[in-house]
């Protein structure tokens, strides 16, 4: 923490504020006394002027909130459609009800305002730790939390990722390589990836496992992004699908609702899921069983990961040691999507 922050006191803040020292004191307490825009004007100017508690005085209050925080840079839309988050957090809830903690959930439109949300909640203590998704390279979040005075924090992602913090993480590229083998072991050579956000630290991490595991195996590789809709998914599967004869007989999905979007365009386009094409989904939801046929998926069980992640965050609440910690890696699940290539 530079020499300029550790020089905001409650008094400063209160004089760009227009308030008394007191009402400062409540503000950032999250203590009654104050309206809630006055208590919302005083968090602002202190996110702006970069105002932190001490950790001397954070140790001395020993104050608890009982709350830990999640925010989703995401499309609120999103949320509705793929179940991921909904399982995820069921199992982070799972956890904290054994604690008597809530979850303080936020959906914000960028990445920007994630990072303003963590100094807001930091500045006023509004959380005991927070739970960090979908890290980037160079992820500027995590540079934030790993900030002295931070708040206690898990990163939900690869060790690669995390720069040090506690992280609970599962193996993507082993996944990857796995449903490319099995496709190849069964006669596909054209195979395509239907990919999430570049940004993602994940989506580079299968990006690169699968260009490797293909081109080890001598097979045709192509990768189309998305962000995840099943708009999307369905879009890059009509684009591949009408590319002539050397479209793809495989495709491997990011999530399960784009690997469902385009299960309904191959049959809009007459093409025969598994006998010309099939189709491996990601996370193994409910949906994965419902269809018909039902979805060859890579399994795990993101309620027990969200779970887990909980578990680590009361760790690191509770002062243990920083660790980084492989949750699970994604099991193959071939259902009536996958199928050996036809002979000729």
């Amino acid at each position: 923490m530079s020499d300029t922050v550790a020089r905001i006191t409650i008094a400063d803040i209160a004089r760009r504020a227009g308030v008394s020292t007191g009402a400062v004191s409540y503000a950032l307490n999250n203590r009654p006394g104050v309206s809630r825009e006055t208590r919302e004007r005083i968090l602002a100017v202190a996110s702006e002027l970069g105002w932190q508690p001490s950790s001397a005085a954070r140790s001395l209050s020993g104050a608890k909130t009982e709350t830990v925080g999640l925010v989703l840079a995401r499309d609120p839309s999103t949320l509705g459609v793929e179940s991921f988050y909904m399982q995820f957090i069921a199992g982070i809830e799972s956890e904290l009800e054994k604690r008597s903690y809530g979850l303080l959930l936020q959906v914000v439109p960028t990445l920007e305002v994630e990072l303003a949300t963590y100094r807001t909640w930091r500045a006023a203590r509004r959380v005991d730790g927070v739970v960090c998704v979908d890290p980037r390279v160079d992820d500027p979040r995590v540079a934030l939390l790993a900030e002295p005075d931070a708040l206690p924090v898990v990163v939900v992602g690869d060790p690669t990722l995390a720069n040090g913090l506690m992280n609970v993480w599962t193996d993507d590229a082993a996944a990857i390589r796995q449903s490319v083998r099995y496709l190849h072991a069964v006669g596909h050579r054209r195979i395509a990836r239907v990919a999430g956000v570049e940004g993602f630290g994940h989506t580079l991490i299968r990006d690169g496992a699968f260009r490797d595991e293909t081109e080890r195996l001598g097979v045709e590789g192509v990768v189309v992004r998305t962000d995840y809709t099943p708009d999307q998914g369905a879009a890059a599967t009509r684009s591949l699908l009408t590319a002539g004869a050397d479209r793809p007989t495989a495709f491997i999905y990011d999530n399960d609702v784009m690997a469902l979007a385009g299960l309904g365009v191959a049959s809009e386009l007459g093409v025969r899921v598994p006998d010309d094409l099939s189709i491996i989904a990601w996370d193994d939801s409910p949906l994965c069983e419902a269809t018909y046929p039902r979805l060859s998926a890579l399994s795990h069980d993101v309620t027990r990961y969200g779970a887990h992640v909980a578990r680590r965050l009361f760790d690191v609440i509770d002062g243990q040691p920083k660790a980084s910690f492989l949750d699970s890696t994604p099991v193959l699940r071939p259902r009536g999507t996958t199928a050996p290539v036809p002979a000729k």
